[in-house]
């Protein structure tokens, strides 16, 4: 049971060393993105894998990767199982992870998914990630992905991302 229990800390280790394809400073545990490790019955890895939206296209690239990081430290076999069983939402990122967006120029999400609907989220006031600043103004519903939207600080002048509550 020890060596099991080994295997799946090494498992989670790995994982976290796993970027996001559009925001590299984050890893797949920052995102809340895995929903389990486990090992079967044939001594396989299964790594439960929920992508941010159910048509993600970067899920592919994402299972590859994990598959590829886990071989590179002798983990197989492995397999990546897309689990749908729940949308993903921005309640499972990490509070590192939040914070690691703020450090990168994104306002993190503002409130859990529950209590900021569209309307709240997408108000203006939004903490800029450069000066801190909540003299903010919404430009955009939509940025660069559907699941950030574009923002301008009236002190500092910058434009930013918000990463939206889901």
């Amino acid at each position: 049971m020890n060596l099991i229990r080994h295997v799946e800390d090494q498992c989670w280790e790995v994982l976290a060393q796993v970027s996001d394809p559009e925001i590299p400073v984050l890893s797949v545990l920052d995102l809340g993105m895995i929903r389990g490790v486990e090992i079967n019955p044939q001594d396989e890895i299964i790594v439960r894998l929920t992508p941010t939206y159910s048509g993600c296209p970067a899920t592919d690239l994402l299972k590859a990767e994990i598959t590829q990081a886990f071989a590179a430290h002798e983990l197989t076999p492995v397999k990546v199982v897309v689990d749908l069983s729940e949308a993903w939402t921005t309640d499972w990122m990490s509070e590192e992870g939040k914070q690691k967006l703020q450090r990168y120029g994104i306002a993190p999400p503002k409130g859990g998914s529950n209590s900021c609907g569209t309307h709240v989220a997408l108000s203006d006031g939004i903490q800029c990630p450069h000066c801190h600043s909540h003299h903010t103004r919404l430009l955009s519903e939509f940025s660069s992905t559907a699941c950030k939207a574009l923002y301008k600080c009236q002190e500092c002048l910058e434009p930013f991302d918000y990463f939206k509550c889901i």
